[in-house]
């Protein structure tokens, strides 16, 4: 089941990128609206609109959902990879990305101290980085 729907997910958001998609769903709009005086501006008139809009806004967020997951798993593990093939990183890098948000924004912060500490007086990392990392 998630294969398939991976699958569909993948397929109608790459149609749902393509200036036909919006050149098709602005065109729907432009008759909805031109359609206003045929049907003397109803309330049913509107409820088609808003009725229409609302749905495929709420299936697009789980196709949009699934391909941003797909897209951050795969860019995690090409970054894991070089992570691990480059000679001076550090490795405990690797899946930091399951910490919560407040031991990455430590670690940010210290990446960000250590840059400013670093522009072109030290070659080698400051060990507060590297204890932050050993320690989760």
């Amino acid at each position: 089941m998630a294969k398939i729907f991976s699958e569909i997910a993948s397929r109608t958001a790459h149609w749902m990128g393509q200036p036909s998609a919006f050149i098709g769903a602005t065109a729907a709009c432009i008759i909805w609206a031109v359609s206003g005086p045929i049907f003397n501006y109803s309330d049913t008139w509107q409820l088609v609109i808003n009725t229409a809009t609302t749905v495929l806004t709420f299936l697009a967020v789980f196709l949009i959902q699934n391909s941003q997951n797909r897209d951050g798993a795969a860019i995690q593990a090409k970054l894991d990879e070089l992570l691990r093939a480059v000679g001076k990183a550090r490795t405990q890098f690797i899946g930091i990305e399951h910490l919560s948000d407040q031991q990455i924004e430590l670690i940010r912060a210290a990446l960000e101290k250590q840059a400013a500490k670093l522009k072109g007086k030290q070659k080698s990392a400051e060990d507060t980085v590297d204890r932050l990392l050993d320690r989760f």
